[in-house]
């Protein structure tokens, strides 16, 4: 089987956030990168785990830059076979998705994986819009994946239930929590990881549809009131007349 495996980078949760020149751009000094969350935990893990059992290979791809490649080094060393980097700097899901899209047309690929979306954008867009430009059948946010023949079967949770879907291959999906479980790296992995190939490709001309303006930080946190457990008149006042509903 053959799997193409989305990758994007994303900052630490634990790194500071700030904007320069204006707040249009986001500040990256000190910022650590990682593997996006959901796309490694359950989109490449699932995939590697499809491999183990039906046989193939795992190919994952990024539109970055240069600077990314030390993070497409960690998804190798979880066990991908090859990666390619697509020589770009994305600014919206669409520009993203065609690059993708592009370089996956003509390569035979049985199942295109994803994470639900990236924690710094939230945007879940990317694997909509690849499985638009390639024609192929689209599941989001799937939790369970199993591959019998030429179908896929997935579940997905669905208004408080379970959905489940088929759908015949090739097909993209983006994978939520449930679909696998976390890998680490082993040193075996990450010596590994140096030698397998990744390659670079230059970007499709594709049109940027967004532009940002600006960046606005979050309202600082109000400070909390402690009332006592003594004085339900001061609590019921307090949430009636400051306690806001988000």
């Amino acid at each position: 089987m053959k799997i193409l495996v989305g990758i994007s980078k994303s900052p630490d949760t634990t790194s500071k956030i700030a904007f320069t020149d204006n707040s249009t751009k986001f500040d990256e000094n000190g910022v650590q990168y990682i593997v996006n969350p959901y796309d490694e935990w359950y989109a490449l893990v699932r995939a590697l785990e499809l491999k183990e059992t039906l046989g193939g290979t795992v190919t994952i791809v990024t539109v970055g830059a240069a600077a990314d490649e030390a993070v497409i080094r960690k998804a190798l060393a979880i066990g991908a076979d090859e990666a390619v980097r697509i020589d770009a700097d994305p600014k919206d899901a669409y520009y993203t998705a065609v690059q993708i899209a592009e370089y996956a047309k003509e390569k035979g690929f049985d199942l295109i994986l994803t994470g639900k979306e990236t924690i710094n954008y939230n945007g879940s867009q990317v694997a909509g819009m690849i499985a638009e430009s390639l024609d192929m059948p689209f599941v989001s946010l799937a939790t369970k994946l199993d591959v019998n023949g030429s179908t896929l079967k997935l579940e997905k949770e669905y208004l408080g239930g379970i959905q489940e879907v088929e759908v015949g291959l090739p097909a993209v999906v983006s994978c939520a929590k449930g679909m696998a479980e976390q890998r680490i790296p082993n040193m075996r992995g990450i010596m590994a990881a140096r030698t397998k190939p990744l390659t670079v490709i230059p970007a499709a001309q594709v049109d940027e549809l967004i532009s940002f303006t600006g960046y606005t930080m979050p309202p600082a946190k109000s400070a909390v009131k402690m009332i006592s457990p003594d004085n339900m008149d001061e609590l019921v006042s307090l949430l009636h007349n400051e306690a806001k509903v988000i």
